[in-house]
Formats: C-alpha cells, structure tokens, sequence
C-alpha cells in the first residue's frame, strides 16, 4: 500500500472503469479513500476495477451512470445513494472527481448539430449537475478536481468542439473555486496531452511512427500513462493541496512549450 493521505475520506471517480478514470480509483484507494467508481456502459470493466481494489485490501463500489442525458446527475447521485451507507453512514462524499468524457469531435466544416450536443452534454453539462447535485452530500473542506485537456490552450481545429468543451469545464473550475472556498472545498482542474489509454489506442498502440510523434510533443520525450496523470489528482485530493485551488495544472509533459 502506499501514502495514505485520505483515510475515512469517499471520492466519487466518473469514467472510473478505465484508462485515467482507472489509475484515478486506484490511486485513491491505496490512500485509503473508499471509491465510487462510476461507469456508463462497461459493467465487466468497472467491476474489475472494485475486486482489483478489494483484494489489495481497500474498499470500493462500482456504480452505473451513463451521462449524456437530461436526468442523468440526479441517477448517478441516486444509485451512490443506495450503496454509500455500507461505507459511510451520513452519506457525504469528500471528493468529486469529474473523469468522464468523450473525444468523439470533428472540424469545423463536418461536425454535426448532434455531435456538438452530445460531446458538450457529456463532458460540461454533466460535471456542471453532478456538481449541483453532489454539493448537499460534499463535506466542507472538499475536493472537485476536473480533468480537462490541454486542447483547452492549444489549437487543435481537427476536434475544435472538444477543445472547446474543456475550456468551458476550466471555467467551471474557476467558477466553484470562488463559489466555495467559504467552505473550504477547493476546485482544481487537471490538463493531460497524449496518455496511453483505450481512448487512444487506435491510432497509437502497435503504430511506432505515431508513437514517436506523440513522444515528441513532451518536454519529458515520452507517452503520458494514465498514473502520470493519476499522481497529480491524487495530490489535489490531499491535505497537501489545501492552498491550492481555482487552478488548471498542466498534466502534459510539458507538451507543444
């Protein structure tokens, strides 16, 4: 087990059943936190993630919340209602970790009418909800941490309806920083580039030439993995970042400087 910083503390993972939304959990878990680790579709997956988690002795559960749709904060908030009292009696979650969202974008000249929709439903109307919903349950001195993207700062108009819903979530984060610090509760966003994730296995995994170029976008001169990305989460969720909130941390690998 590692540093446990977050004993007794509950965090909610959106998108926890792979990738960063993965790394995320079990980060957490070997900090001592119970995790919530929500998923859309992916049963097979987000119940590996729990058993993965209990057998190295910590805790979690596995909770289904497809996002996208009108309604779909207060079923996510419902179906953590239903099992959180085995885990924390009062109810309350400590953490809220905003990991789900889809990259499905195209240019300018071919996105549709449905495409802009569907990606700004799942990846900023959700969070915005889930946030709504999810402050009567979040303790004071809590944690929401984003996860954003660095197209959020860079022009990338091959997937500009993306980019431009990260840049709406940055602003959200902003925006919960000012609204909540009475309560201690500090709002983070985390930027990450290219990660070696499912996401983007299509075009990297198994393609030298795209590896290599990926690589090249770093500072660091490598991929980002999912715990690159994870470790820094991990730290806005701690103690240790107390002070530090309303803020959007580069998780690039200092890309494209």
């Amino acid at each position: 087990m590692g540093a446990r910083g977050l004993e007794g503390k509950v965090a909610l993972v959106t998108g926890g059943s792979r990738g960063i939304g993965r790394a995320i959990a079990e980060r957490f878990s070997r900090d001592g936190a119970t995790v919530a680790v929500a998923y859309a579709r992916d049963e097979t997956a987000a119940y590996e993630v729990v058993e993965r988690i209990r057998k190295n002795g910590g805790q979690a559960f596995a909770l289904r919340a497809e996002l996208g749709r009108h309604g779909d904060a207060a079923s996510l908030w419902a179906a953590f209602d239903a099992q959180i009292g085995e885990h924390a009696p009062d109810g309350s979650v400590d953490i809220i970790v905003n990991n789900a969202g889809i990259g499905r974008s195209s240019d300018l000249a071919s996105l549709t009418e449905e495409q802009f929709d569907e990606v700004f439903a799942v990846n900023v109307r959700a969070p915005f909800f889930i946030v709504q919903e999810g402050l009567k349950r979040l303790r004071d001195g809590g944690r929401i941490i984003n996860i954003s993207s660095g197209a959020a700062r860079l022009a990338m108009p091959e997937i500009i309806a993306y980019g431009a819903t990260k840049g709406a979530l940055d602003t959200f984060t902003l925006n919960l920083a000012k609204e909540l610090g009475p309560r201690g509760i500090t709002a983070n966003s985390v930027a990450p580039g290219v990660i070696d994730t499912d996401v983007n296995a299509s075009w990297l995994r198994g393609n030298p030439e795209a590896e290599a170029h990926a690589a090249s976008l770093s500072a660091l001169g490598r991929v980002g993995q999912p715990e690159d990305v994870a470790d820094i989460v991990a730290f806005l969720a701690s103690d240790d970042a107390r002070w530090v909130t309303g803020r959007v941390i580069d998780a690039t690998g200092g890309s494209c400087l």
